[in-house]
């Protein structure tokens, strides 16, 4: 009979060790899986995303310390696979949201490239405009230029052939002088040819 005690109290002593040890485990696991959820929940960078898959993870974890020995595999799974989905979940929303700030301040960079673009388009023009207005000022110098030139040679040409008809005039005036010259010699000589023929002593007396 001592026997029989005997062997009842050391199977509860290994059936309570058993157990302790099982609820050591399932406290490993349960402490496990709460540090992994809190060290998600206070990461600076992660810890203000995916707070419904936080709460999923939460609960499926308070139903994993509930759980009876038969459901506790399944429960185990289904609260690691919460912990793991609510990580990856807040992976993916900061993934997702540095993509949107990515593509923003690449539209920004495409809306300031082309305002750049705009700003040197419109100084290529302003510059293309003045050196149009110059060279036309250049032009309309160049034309009055020449139209000086061309006024210049019509008045040379004119005073040259000015000088040219009064040289001509002065050259007839120096001839008739010159005729008149020597017809008045001529005249002169005849005169004193008959001067000498009438005061000459006669054969006749």
């Amino acid at each position: 009979m001592k026997r029989f005690a005997s062997i009842i109290a050391v199977s509860l002593l290994a059936l309570l060790a058993s157990t302790a040890a099982q609820a050591r485990k399932d406290d490993l696991d349960v402490d496990r899986l709460n540090n992994s959820l809190n060290q998600l929940a206070s990461d600076p960078n992660l810890g203000i995303y995916a707070q419904a898959d936080q709460a999923l993870a939460r609960d499926a974890i308070s139903q994993l310390t509930q759980a009876s020995s038969r459901e506790r595999p399944h429960a185990l799974y289904i609260a690691e696979r919460r912990v793991d989905q609510a990580r990856a979940e807040a992976q993916l929303q900061v993934a997702q949201r540095q993509l949107n700030q990515l593509d923003q301040e690449n539209a920004q960079l495409q809306l300031d490239r082309s305002r750049i673009d705009a700003t040197a388009a419109q100084q290529q023009l302003d510059v293309q405009r003045m050196q149009y207005q110059l060279s036309q000022q250049e032009t309309a110098r160049l034309q009055a230029q020449g139209q000086e030139a061309a006024d210049q040679a019509a008045q040379a040409r004119a005073e040259a052939d000015q000088a040219r008809r009064l040289a001509a005039a002065q050259s007839k005036v120096a001839q008739a002088a010159k005729r008149q010259a020597e017809l008045a010699a001529k005249a002169a000589k005849a005169l004193r040819s008959q001067m000498q023929d009438s005061t000459a002593p006669s054969g006749g007396n």
